[in-house]
């Protein structure tokens, strides 16, 4: 137990778990569409500051349970959390030096690949094609970005995750 609350595992679990609870916390219907990608933001920022401990099994880790908590097709966020930590693994040392508004456009991108994933696996399944409102979680994905970023680092900073 203290080797996980030492090197901040128990900070990065609990981090996760706010963002499951937000992915599931109920809105009303006009601001289902806007919702943020709470966990997608999450595993970019955490993939970002220590990649060597989050990566791409974290990420299909997440994905299943976002999967298995919102009652998609099974392996379809999965996918698009695995892809998505690979590139944020790959770009951390890149994207830790660009400014927060730099950092929004690339977290942009990693978002949208996310739902073009999930685009394509719910398109092979038979789904309907969504309206256009399908794409404006990435834009509440990027305007929040600064403030996930921000308030995550604050955490680790104050609980030492190493």
């Amino acid at each position: 137990m203290t080797l996980i609350s030492h090197r901040g595992g128990l900070t990065i679990a609990l981090t996760f778990l706010a963002a499951l609870l937000l992915t599931v916390l109920p809105l009303p219907d006009w601001s289902q569409q806007l919702r943020p990608p709470w966990v997608t933001l999450v595993l970019v920022y955490w993939c970002i500051a220590l990649p060597e401990r989050i990566g791409v099994g974290v990420g299909w880790i997440m994905g299943i349970s976002v999967d298995v908590l919102t009652g998609t097709l099974l392996g379809q966020h999965a996918l698009g959390l695995s892809i998505v930590a690979f590139i944020a693994v790959e770009l951390h040392q890149r994207v830790r030096l660009f400014p927060l508004w730099q950092q929004s456009l690339t977290v942009l991108v990693m978002l949208l690949l996310e739902r073009l994933l999930a685009l394509w696996m719910a398109g092979a399944a038979g789904h309907p094609a969504p309206s256009l409102w399908y794409w404006a979680s990435p834009l509440s994905g990027m305007v929040l970005w600064p403030w996930v970023y921000l308030l995550l680092r604050l955490l680790r900073r104050r609980f030492h995750v190493t």
